[in-house]
């Protein structure tokens, strides 16, 4: 115990001794942490995008106007228990025409004169990826050539967007394995900017290591109190970049909510928990281990 409070003593004192050292310590830990955490959180809030966007991909399988009954809640009953499907819905031609005009001109619908639009059976997916294989597998049944509305053209009468789903998922993976690289080089580089900060704050001490050598001091006491500076100052870092962090994503979703609110992102459910204990032990790490490793070389015998 006595030698933690001595340690601690002797690292307020460099604090203090050594103010333009240490406060550029701390500035380059808060800035490399701020900018590693920053990009965790806009990672995750891609990742948010790409999943609204994935979840909007759907099958549609059109049905004949004489399929019968017990055929179409047959093919329904088959498709819930495909992998990776969610809810399966049977869209009637008045609910296909209803829905047509709410997301187009209702004049437009009305100038059709009798309603051409066929009943569907509507196929939404918790598995987006998996859209390709419950597709085949829909066509694959013997049902389907039943109830379809054209047997002539299978393929006409199911909709999924193949074309744009390969790319849409082509893209999505892009996009994800881009921003995690990005994340993994950006903590990389921190690391060896954070590392040789605190070797130059302990170059300019070089002489302070010194003395203390020639008058007998162990290693141990020697690298004590540095370790000590080093995990104050990433303390400090790492808890302003934590609170900046902190109270300018709760200053972007109030923004977000004001003036983006049809933005698919709910920033409530960002672990925000698991990122502050990262740049925390982050920061420990580096603070413990850059001092310790810095010194080795004035340690030498």
């Amino acid at each position: 115990m006595r030698s933690i409070v001595y340690f601690l003593r002797e690292a307020l004192s460099g604090f203090k001794n050594n103010f333009s050292t240490v406060l550029g310590a701390i500035v380059t830990i808060y800035l490399s942490l701020l900018v590693i955490g920053i990009f965790m959180v806009a990672t995750m809030v891609i990742d948010q995008l790409v999943a609204s966007v994935e979840s909007q991909v759907a099958i549609s399988v059109f049905v004949n106007d004489n399929a019968a009954e017990e055929d179409i809640w047959a093919m329904q009953t088959f498709i819930r228990g495909l992998p990776g499907v969610g809810e399966v819905t049977f869209l009637t031609k008045e609910e296909a025409i209803e829905r047509f005009k709410e997301q187009s001109n209702s004049d437009i619908a009305n100038a059709l004169g009798d309603n051409p639009l066929p009943a569907s059976i509507e196929v939404d997916l918790q598995d987006p990826s998996q859209v390709e294989s419950v597709a085949t597998s829909i066509m694959s049944n013997e049902l389907y050539m039943r109830i379809i509305d054209d047997p002539e053209n299978p393929t006409s009468s199911i909709r999924y967007g193949k074309d744009y789903v390969e790319r849409l998922f082509s893209l999505t993976r892009m996009i994800r394995t881009v921003s995690l690289a990005l994340v993994i080089l950006l903590i990389f580089v921190a690391l060896i900017f954070i590392n040789n900060t605190i070797r130059l704050a302990i170059f300019a001490r070089r002489k302070e290591i010194s003395i203390m050598r020639l008058v007998g001091a162990s290693n141990g006491f020697i690298r004590g109190p540095f370790i000590m500076e080093g995990t104050l100052q990433a303390l400090l870092g790492s808890g302003l970049a934590i609170l900046t962090i902190h109270f300018g994503l709760a200053s972007l979703a109030n923004n977000v909510q004001l003036n983006i609110p049809w933005l698919m992102v709910n920033f409530a459910i960002i672990p925000l928990q698991f990122i502050y204990f990262s740049l925390l032990a982050a920061g420990l790490l580096i603070g413990v281990f850059g001092s310790g490793w810095a010194m080795r070389r004035y340690l030498k015998v």
